[in-house]
């Protein structure tokens, strides 16, 4: 029986034919016009003034933290559960990660807890849309305006995603996302910066190019910045899978719709949320599974043998080794119970656009025999 896989893209012809075009024909005084292309075509998709291709969501982080004037001495919040993507640029900067915890129903970051963890060393908060899935933007941007605080919105899994109609990834300052394999739109790897502000926008091009200032032809760098660009082949098999895009979201609204017939009733078992005023765009249909069923590992393990790949909710921030022994993450387990109480309890199943409707039913029976038989 064929394995059944956890994620991975959609690859047609069109995508073939973009890069084959690229291969042949972005060079010399064509380098730059799959680039040009994407990133107009995706800031006029998102509904954003500025967008901005680069190597991945992380450099992306990294590059709004610095334009942004983050650095030695502030404080950044994070929600504590999300991948360590989210939170490693903030030490890049020298700034420290303030790790609060999530809401129990949208798994993002809880406006409560953003609040209680603001001091006045706070300059940012990095807004997580957790696997497509978003928070309540309205309050976590009126406190963040509140207390003059900046706001990134990591939309790394979100793409298509709404709140209130508007897309993920147009709140805040800055918008982040990811064209990581895994992802709903590929460029293999590759990331987006997105934002209305014209400063932003302008110190991000002078960052990424090894501080030179765009139009430069005298290799005359006026500081030492990063190498953060997206070669003409990625930009050009991006502008191809945002031509499908609606195509795409419906194909992952399809198969989350499986999951929830065949598994939205099963007891000691939640699937990802419906949140009023949100859209989620499904990038990982997630289960979070009553204790009595075992925790996380047990579960993956148990669909392995079944032939079938998932992955692991994220676990806390603050619990691991990478940021053991730091002060910001003392006191995090009282704090943060929602993150450690679902964390150790969910599981991605198989989400992959190449998944149908026989695949999902295949993984609801697997499921079914841990839910029913434990």
């Amino acid at each position: 029986m064929d394995r059944i896989p956890v994620a991975g893209p959609s690859i047609t012809e069109l995508e073939v034919e973009y890069v084959t075009r690229a291969v042949r024909t972005a060079w010399y005084d064509q380098a730059n016009v799959f680039n040009q292309d994407f990133e107009e075509a995706f800031a006029a998709y998102i509904g954003a003034r500025h967008a901005v291709a680069l190597p991945s969501c992380t450099s992306a982080l990294h590059l709004s933290l610095l334009a942004l004037g983050v650095g030695p001495g502030d404080e950044v919040v994070v929600p504590d559960s999300t991948w360590i993507a989210s939170s490693a640029p903030i030490s890049y900067v020298g700034a420290t990660p303030v790790f609060a915890d999530i809401d129990a129903r949208s798994w993002c970051l809880s406006p409560a807890a953003f609040e209680a963890s603001i001091s006045s060393r706070t300059k940012a908060v990095i807004v997580v849309d957790l696997y497509g899935n978003m928070p309540d933007m309205d309050s976590l941007c009126s406190i963040a305006q509140r207390h003059g605080i900046a706001v990134i919105e990591d939309a790394a899994e979100a793409i298509g995603s709404r709140y209130k109609g508007r897309l993920a990834g147009c709140f805040g300052d800055v918008g982040v996302f990811s064209f990581h394999g895994s992802k709903t739109l590929t460029t293999g790897e590759g990331g987006m910066l997105v934002t209305d502000r014209r400063d932003l926008f302008d110190r991000v091009l002078v960052l990424r190019d090894h501080g030179r200032k765009p139009g430069d032809r005298m290799f005359f760098n006026d500081e030492v910045a990063y190498k953060y660009k997206m070669s003409s082949l990625q930009a050009a098999l991006g502008l191809a899978q945002l031509q499908r895009i609606e195509e795409l979201l419906e194909r992952k609204r399809q198969i989350f719709a499986w999951y929830r017939r065949e598994l939205g009733d099963e007891a000691g078992l939640v699937l990802n949320p419906d949140i009023p005023d949100a859209t989620s765009s499904y990038w990982m249909v997630t289960g979070i599974f009553d204790r009595i069923f075992g925790q996380k590992d047990s579960i993956i393990s148990a669909l392995a043998e079944q032939g079938i790949d998932s992955r692991p909710f994220f676990s806390p921030l603050s619990s691991l080794p990478a940021y053991r022994g730091q002060k910001s993450v003392a006191g995090c387990i009282e704090r943060n119970v929602n993150s450690y109480a679902i964390g150790s309890q969910g599981v991605n199943l198989p989400s992959a656009l190449c998944l149908n409707e026989a695949d999902v039913v295949r993984v609801a029976e697997a499921v079914r025999s841990i839910t029913r038989h434990r």
